[in-house]
């Protein structure tokens, strides 16, 4: 198990949002990929940020109270996301999971350019595949 690496588990083909994304196509994007969060990118593919669907929530219900203008994913994202990157040990990822709060970790290379993701229920899975593997 220790020798399993992220890029053995991850989404190869990961949904991202993009700068400038309106509030209600954010929520939309969730929704349509049943994603809990989903990480911000640039124009190059590097990841600035990430949404979630308790950051989009929280908008939307002030936007809404107070029918207030368009709201842009760059004013409400968080600007210093997680990441990990293919080579990281799932073992260690998996620790990180247990002290930090983020259910999906953006995956990026060496110039923080996205190449995939990696959720919780991703690394669960594995963790208990190894874990039968003990009881076999």
């Amino acid at each position: 198990m220790s020798d399993l690496t992220v890029s053995a588990l991850m989404g190869k083909h990961p949904m991202a949002i993009a700068l400038g994304t309106e509030l209600t196509e954010v929520v939309e994007q969730l929704l349509q990929h049943k994603a809990s969060g989903l990480p911000v990118v640039d124009a190059n593919q590097r990841v600035v940020g990430f949404v979630s669907e308790q950051d989009c929530l929280r908008k939307l219900l002030v936007s809404s109270y107070h029918c207030e203008g368009s709201l842009i994913v760059d004013e409400f994202m968080h600007g210093e996301p997680l990441t990990v990157k293919e080579s990281d040990s799932v073992v260690d990822v998996a620790e990180q999971m247990v002290n930090q709060k983020p259910k999906v970790y953006p995956v990026v290379d060496d110039q923080k350019r996205l190449v995939g993701l990696l959720s919780r229920h991703q690394v669960l899975r594995a963790l208990k595949d190894t874990r039968r593997a003990c009881d076999a």
